[in-house]
């Protein structure tokens, strides 16, 4: 099928590359020339503006939006409508907030637009591996763009849930639980490392990866960390988070359900970007204060 890709960055691009790879034509757009040019020298139809991708596709369009969440998907998002034709698909391959793409999905359906809001994951990976993807939205679009939704996910890595907003939430709520599983095993590895053992963790976690009811790819992921870089040295102690754990946490306080792991996982990375936290000097002071403990000074 023919389907227009807006944004080829590290997930954009590849997911470019993995469409051509299966015969579709894509129609690629990116400000940046030198992703475009690497695109169309994949075999895509390279292009820098929306008016251009719109008018190398034909009705009824298809486009994936693949750009940063927040202002550059709604900016983009608000141009295609002004551009697009009735029954023509917009899709949101990001990770914006659900509530945002059921407003879009209002938005778009008073002109008569189709919209799928796709969570998706697989990182740099999905190259070769697939991306999983968890379809909201509009039905019949889903079944329009079904041909490319399955070039790009692996094998019952794909599924429609319904209604608009369902996509996005089940990928919030998937990166909540990704938050969960990343904060566990980097606990547990902490403690392997501070005993008097000196374990390999990369050949641990490699004997983990393989039997163990604990084994999964994020594991598989730090297995070839810890073969890369033994100690993390390279690495700083400060860990971002990108949206969704906040998202998920919110959404367990307005519906009433207790998600503590997720919680926790969120505020040690909020606690990992402080140097010298002030909160940790205020239970030093009263440890000192109740107990005359002893206390190190800056």
């Amino acid at each position: 099928m023919e389907i227009a890709v807006i944004g080829l960055g590290k997930m954009g691009g590849n997911m470019v590359r993995r469409l051509l790879r299966d015969g579709h034509r894509v129609v690629a757009l990116d400000r940046d020339k030198e992703a475009v040019a690497r695109a169309t020298s994949d075999g895509a139809v390279g292009v820098l503006t929306i008016d251009d991708a719109v008018a190398q596709t034909s009705s009824p369009r298809t486009f994936w939006v693949m750009v940063p969440s927040g202002a550059p998907t709604e900016e983009t998002i608000v141009k295609l409508a002004s551009m697009l034709s009735p029954n023509d698909i917009l899709i949101d391959g990001g990770n914006s907030n659900f509530r945002d793409s059921v407003r879009r999905s209002a938005m778009l359906a008073e002109k008569k637009i189709r919209m799928l809001d796709a969570g998706t994951s697989g990182g740099v990976w999905g190259l070769e591996i697939g991306y999983c993807l968890m379809v909201g939205g509009d039905e019949s679009a889903y079944q329009h763009a079904l041909p490319a939704l399955t070039t790009l996910a692996p094998k019952d890595g794909l599924g429609y849930f319904g209604k608009a907003g369902a996509g996005h939430f089940s990928k919030m709520v998937h990166n909540g639980i990704e938050y969960a599983m990343m904060q566990a095993y980097a606990e547990g590895l902490e403690l392997l490392q501070a005993t008097d053992y000196k374990y390999d963790l990369a050949k641990l976690t490699g004997v983990w990866n393989n039997g163990s009811v604990i084994r999964s790819w994020l594991l598989e992921l730090a297995e070839r960390a810890f073969k890369k870089d033994p100690q993390l040295a390279s690495l700083k102690a400060y860990a971002e988070d990108s949206g969704e754990g906040r998202w998920t946490v919110n959404e367990a306080v307005a519906h009433a359900v207790p998600v503590p792991t997720i919680a926790a996982s969120l505020f040690a990375r909020f606690a990992s970007r402080q140097d010298n936290s002030f909160a940790m000097r205020v239970v030093s002071a009263l440890r000192n204060e109740f107990g005359g403990h002893a206390v190190k000074k800056a």
